[in-house]
């Protein structure tokens, strides 16, 4: 399932379409998200170093993590950036995000500029990442360095969203993402947000952004109350190491494909397996909800005594249900009694008739007209 996101990041977006694009969602209960990243990340460089993506340059915005970080990690996956032909570049957005290093240096308080960003061949160091015009325009230039011109597209990584969230407000930081997305020569966009940094609409325009949305939870939930805290502590433990991976795909026909994953995180990386049979009971099959869905022998016994209103009841007459299956002689008996009663009633009430006639004989039979 995470490799089914990784093609399609890999094979872009059809002409005259945005370009596919995922969040990527967790929180502190399930902090694997970075893991996350990092695997879609190294999945993707690998697709375009080997000439197998619609992408011909991907573009890293680090928000989180030093240039140098992705550099090492892309080359333990046997990625060399620096010799990839310029194939990836990094925006540095980590180093000096607001200028102040110049600043420092200006008033002669700061001597020089640290060693990766100076000496970086692969990262442009951004100095002002609090106006999204720019860094807008920054993402696409460097794009546009990898790739030239004509129809080439390139790849956006950005690996924190909440680090643009503390410099701009969440309109323009969607406004950004969404011209990104929409751009001519953008083949695919991923981003990473941890979700209880912000309020669940923030959450929710992002998500609204994405053509697809990865979010993480604990394979295992602690129980409450004291009783279970030794119990908690050993669940806590675990989801340390695993959880649970869900992807939600919005398909071009409208529709939405939810699947699920569990992930693993080992000394050596990341990997996923489907969900194990308790992992997938707990799931969904059992509801969550905070009352219980048994009856009690004293509920049973009160159901029981309901009278429905459908039951005959009263004048002393044994109770008896209707069920479409009465005798012929049932049903004869009954008519006989029924007309023995009308003739009495006519008797009684000194006689009476009704007389049809039809105005007519154009009119039809079914809707005569009465007179008494």
């Amino acid at each position: 399932m995470a490799e089914s996101i990784c093609r399609a990041l890999r094979d872009g977006a059809l002409e005259g379409e945005h370009a596919p694009a995922l969040t990527i969602k967790d929180s502190i209960a399930s902090p694997f998200g970075f893991h996350v990243f990092c695997h879609v990340l190294s999945q993707l460089s690998s697709f375009i170093l080997a000439g197998k993506s619609q992408s011909g340059g991907l573009v890293v915005v680090s928000f989180s993590r030093s240039p140098s970080f992705y550099l090492e990690l892309l080359k333990n996956k046997g990625i060399d950036v620096v010799s990839s032909d310029k194939r990836i570049q990094i925006l540095d957005c980590y180093s000096d995000p607001l200028g102040w290093k110049d600043r420092l240096i200006e008033a002669g308080n700061f001597t020089a500029l640290s060693h990766e960003a100076s000496n970086s061949s692969t990262a442009n160091v951004l100095k002002d990442v609090k106006h999204m015009d720019k860094l807008y325009n920054s993402i696409v230039e460097r794009g546009k360095g990898l790739i030239g011109g004509g129809k080439n597209r390139f790849s956006v990584a950005i690996d924190s969203v909440d680090e643009m969230s503390r410099h701009a407000s969440t309109s323009s930081v969607a406004g950004l993402l969404s011209n990104l997305r929409s751009h001519d020569q953008v083949s695919s966009i991923f981003w990473l947000l941890h979700s209880d940094l912000h309020e669940a609409r923030v959450a929710a325009v992002l998500e609204y952004l994405s053509s697809m949305v990865t979010s993480l939870e604990p394979l295992h939930q602690p129980a409450n109350g004291h009783r279970g805290d030794l119990e908690n502590l050993s669940l806590i433990e675990h989801n340390l190491k695993k959880g649970k991976f869900h992807v939600r795909i919005k398909r071009r026909n409208g529709r939405v494909r939810v699947m699920s994953e569990e992930v693993h995180i080992e000394q050596s990386g990341i990997s996923f397996t489907s969900l194990s049979s308790e992992g997938a009971i707990n799931q969904g099959l059992v509801p969550k909800v905070q009352f219980s869905l048994e009856l009690s022998e004293k509920e049973r016994i009160d159901r029981a005594n309901v009278v429905l209103p459908f039951e005959h009841q009263g004048n002393g007459k044994p109770i008896q249900i209707y069920d479409g299956r009465r005798s012929l002689a049932d049903s004869k008996h009954e008519r006989q009694v029924a007309a023995t009663e009308k003739v009495q009633t006519n008797e009684d009430s000194g006689g009476g008739e009704i007389i049809y006639f039809r105005d007519s004989d154009d009119e039809m039979p079914e809707s005569p007209k009465a007179s008494i």
